[in-house]
């Protein structure tokens, strides 16, 4: 948890947690602004000292508490505010509030999601991480808790309530306001549904799965915002990409809004040691040949403005010559492996949308993602006689003169060489 916000915690190094804290500069601090916590952590060098403020429900993180906390650790000399709720953030030093860069020079602000607590407790189980069989039991008690219907921990588990207007709006052809409210508000709810959605997948294969983003949208969350929206108001696309520990390649996840569609898809190399895109395609779907076919589509992508082929993985499978190409003599030199659903009506249902989407990016990891490999070089062969060796032996030069050498008293005596003859 604290390698998030990048604190490193040796073997060494001492931890301490306290609740309901009060401070000699602040007595009469009211209870309802006291931090839940403080966490200590000595690292012997070092002393990193961290606020803790959480909300469970559908409580909101509080902008106005937060910058009264912010006043708090600047007088006490703490060095971050750690919020949790059941708020999603792509990373934890994005923020669900926003607070002036000015007022974070002393004090940093990390959010943490009751999910991620919860995935990270699920990892270390399921990763067999802790040696100590009373810690288990008590990240299992912990754990077994979280998960409680009454614990006031949740999921992200439906869009906003501008959702079903928006998806009718592009639907008839409307037009959207980069800047209005309904496009802020649904692509701050795409932003929450990929970090769940991330989350999720790491329960499920036992490894962290990340977002992957521009460097410039994990620096500055608002300028991830402010970027997205315009893309959504012009594309009327909602997109993310995820990466998979050890996985071919990442995983795109688009929602198209005027098709009512969600597509994954895969993108990898075609093997340059086979030449014809037949035999390219065959490497392809030896490696799918268990996976369901159905709403599985193969793309065969060729260099330039060449044309991109695709059919069914099925028709792939029986006739791999139909991805060649009439137009262009040009062998594939990639392939996108996409799986699509069509939800109809129900792209529009708040709730509907994000629990299809999260039945549809397993499935496609299940079929498709564990399956597929990249292509590697093979090593290279032998193909000749090492031509030093070769010159040698044209040579014919023999050294059968000399003599093996003895040893007295210790010391080695030269033997007798005889070199061969001039001839």
């Amino acid at each position: 948890m604290l390698n998030s916000v990048g604190l490193r915690v040796g073997k060494r190094a001492k931890l301490q947690a306290w609740t309901e804290i009060t401070f000699p500069s602040d007595p009469k601090l009211p209870r309802s602004d006291r931090p839940d916590g403080l966490i200590v952590v000595d690292t012997g060098r070092k002393q990193w000292t961290a606020l803790v403020e959480a909300k469970i429900g559908n409580a909101k993180i509080d902008e106005e508490q937060i910058k009264r906390y912010l006043q708090i650790a600047k007088s006490n000399k703490i060095d971050a505010i750690i919020t949790i709720s059941n708020e999603f953030t792509a990373l934890p030093d994005h923020s669900p509030i926003k607070i002036p860069k000015n007022q974070l020079r002393s004090t940093n602000i990390f959010h943490w999601s009751w999910m991620f607590a919860v995935t990270q407790a699920t990892l270390l189980l399921q990763q067999s991480a802790i040696s100590d069989p009373d810690q288990v039991f008590i990240l299992e008690e912990v754990l077994r808790n979280l998960n409680h219907e009454s614990s006031g921990i949740s999921r992200f588990d439906q869009m906003n309530k501008e959702w079903k207007d928006v998806v009718n709006k592009i639907k008839s052809n409307g037009t959207l306001n980069k800047n209005s409210e309904e496009v802020e508000n649904t692509v701050s709810s795409w932003h929450q549904e990929q970090r769940d959605l991330c989350l999720v997948m790491s329960r499920m294969i036992a490894e962290p799965v990340e977002i992957k983003m521009p460097r410039s949208h994990s620096s500055d969350p608002a300028e991830r915002l402010k970027s997205d929206c315009e893309k959504f108001a012009k594309d009327h696309l909602l997109a993310t990409c995820l990466s998979v520990p050890n996985a071919a390649t990442d995983i795109d996840v688009t929602a198209d809004i005027k098709r009512r569609t969600i597509t994954c898809s895969m993108r990898l190399n075609a093997p340059q040691d086979k030449k014809s895109t037949k035999a390219k395609v065959n490497w392809l779907t030896k490696q799918l040949s268990k996976a369901k076919t159905d709403n599985i589509i193969i793309k065969a992508v060729r260099p330039g403005r060449a044309e991109t082929t695709q059919t069914s993985l099925e028709e792939a499978m029986k006739n791999p010559e139909i991805l060649e190409s009439k137009n262009s003599n040009s062998a594939a030199t990639a392939f996108e492996v996409c799986y699509e659903i069509d939800l109809a009506g129900n792209f529009s249902g708040s709730r509907k949308f994000i629990q299809e989407l999260e039945l549809a990016v397993p499935e496609f990891y299940l079929q498709v993602g564990q399956k597929l490999r990249a292509w590697v070089a093979p090593p290279p062969k032998i193909k000749n006689k090492d031509p030093v060796t070769m010159d040698n032996e044209k040579e014919d030069v023999t050294y059968s003169n000399f003599e093996k050498p003895s040893i007295e008293s210790g010391f080695f005596i030269p033997a007798k060489f005889n070199p061969p003859s001039q001839d």
